[in-house]
């Protein structure tokens, strides 16, 4: 699976997004940069066929089907659209994603979901408080319990704090299982990246 974004904008004269040219396909994570407190939410809400843009063409396999797109691409945590509300405790999200899901949503599912992949100890905190490596793993492996999903659009995950050192190892993870995936970032995080060896060990913990 590939999606192309050709030239695409939003706004008057791209004051939204600038002309943007990108694509991200099946086994790949791709980094898009992106800054301003809006055009990531924007750039990720075109990406996965949210919203249409105001030039330019959107593709997916060289098919024009918004669609599509939507039902193959889970858009993860962009600010004001779908992040999770920073005072709500990480078991109430976790359970509400297994609900859409179609999983079991109780409490109990929702704290042996969190023990299964490794975090038994944060089903209480707030969303806020979790370590940013954890929260991207988190929402993209509830994203992927969904029936259909092939890929993943990551909004600004830098915006947590954190090096990228301890959260792109788990971004290349999920594209070596197979998926399509696209992170959009700012310029530090978006140059840390490149910097790194292309097979860095994943960090234990937040630094």
């Amino acid at each position: 699976m590939r999606i192309e974004l050709h030239g695409v904008s939003k706004g008057r004269q791209g004051q939204a997004l600038p002309e943007t040219s990108l694509s991200y396909e099946t086994g790949t994570a791709t980094v898009a940069f992106a800054e301003t407190e809006q055009r990531p939410t924007v750039l990720g809400l075109i990406a996965s066929g949210r919203m249409r843009s105001d030039t330019g063409r959107v593709t997916i396999d060289d098919d024009e089907d918004a669609a599509l797109l939507r039902r193959r691409i889970a858009l993860i945590d962009a600010p004001d659209v779908n992040d999770p509300h920073p005072d709500v405790a990480v078991a109430g999200v976790v359970g509400e994603e297994l609900m859409f899901a179609g999983r079991g949503a109780t409490p109990l599912h929702a704290r042996r979901w969190l023990k299964n992949t490794g975090y038994p100890e944060l089903a209480g905190l707030p969303f806020s408080a979790v370590p940013t490596a954890a929260r991207v793993r988190i929402l993209c492996e509830l994203a992927v319990l969904r029936e259909g999903v092939e890929g993943l659009v990551l909004v600004h995950p830098d915006r947590h704090g954190g090096r990228p050192e301890s959260w792109w190892p788990v971004v290349r993870e999920f594209a070596d299982r197979g998926l399509a995936v696209l992170v959009i970032v700012g310029g530090a995080a978006a140059a840390a990246i490149e910097r790194m060896p292309v097979e860095a060990p994943a960090s234990a913990e937040e630094e």
